[in-house]
């Protein structure tokens, strides 16, 4: 198994994934790291958050829910299983756990909370460094198959996207207006977001629709079949193009690989060259290029 030190260093949205009524829904993990402002709700089987996250809407987790300290929550916060919530956590709505709640000092719930399980008041450690010092004790144990299997679950983007967790890196700005990364974007198949997307550089699947613009730096690969509602966008980068996609709007990029089966409505601007084939362009992903 292969672990990369950079598997949270990076925007991941896995398949499926989609924004639902101002909630940001997907089946598998979501983690999202510290000094971030998410606008939307999130829905996802477990949910670990960095400290001094913003989220404009309610969390609802299927198993654990873990808010790292000073986290802010615009609405409530229901956990299927056990909830760990960080010193002065302010949650506007009610806090409602199935299983343990693991609650720090100076937490903030304005409508009340209910646990079923355990109530624990100390200062829950951060969520990160949970996760790591949970993989060192297996490992010291002799536990290592465990261990591999808890470092895949979280960390290994050498699986396939359909079992990657969503991952937001630290100190990003997430809304319907706008998605703000600093890192590279991965984006697998079949999902439906709404906002502009800006990236370091971005590597969409299949079958997507995002009804927004895509810019980066870098390069730029757009799957088969998926629909962009505005422009592709990026400053020094390749813009690749799949069969069967659309661009509602306009291409500005260095070079210009489009399949023929491919519609872009508006112009295009291209410094470099332009190839047009009959063949499925290979996937630009991330790991392509050096940091």
């Amino acid at each position: 198994m292969s672990i990369r030190g950079d598997a949270l260093d990076r925007l991941v949205i896995p398949d499926g994934t989609t924004v639902e009524e101002h909630d940001l829904v997907t089946d598998g993990d979501v983690i999202i790291g510290g000094l971030s402002t998410v606008e939307f709700g999130v829905r996802g089987r477990s949910v670990i958050v960095g400290e001094r996250t913003v989220f404009g809407g309610s969390i609802e987790s299927k198993t654990d829910c873990r808010l790292d300290m000073w986290c802010e929550v615009d609405g409530n916060v229901l956990v299927g299983a056990d909830a760990y919530i960080g010193e002065r956590v302010h949650v506007n709505g009610k806090l409602m756990v199935s299983g343990d709640l693991d609650i720090g000092d100076d937490v903030t719930i304005d409508e009340g909370f209910e646990a079923s399980g355990w109530i624990v008041i100390r200062n829950p450690m951060p969520a990160i460094i949970y996760l790591f010092i949970y993989l060192s004790h297996m490992l010291r144990i002799g536990e290592e198959e465990a261990a591999g299997e808890m470092a895949a679950e979280f960390l290994d983007d050498d699986r396939p996207k359909q079992s990657a967790p969503l991952v937001i890196p630290r100190g990003s700005r997430v809304s319907d207006d706008t998605w703000q990364v600093s890192t590279d974007g991965v984006i697998g198949d079949n999902c439906r977001l709404h906002g502009n997307i800006r990236a370091r550089r971005l590597d969409l699947g299949a079958n997507n629709e995002v009804f927004g613009s895509l810019r980066t730096k870098r390069c730029i690969s757009i799957g088969e079949g998926t629909r962009i509602h505005g422009d592709v966008t990026t400053r020094h980068g390749t813009v690749t193009i799949g069969k069967n996609a659309e661009i509602l709007g306009d291409v500005s990029c260095g070079d210009l690989d489009l399949h023929e089966a491919a519609r872009i409505d508006g112009s295009i601007r291209a410094t470099g060259e332009m190839s047009i084939s009959n063949e499925t362009p290979l996937s630009v992903g991330p790991e392509l290029e050096p940091s």
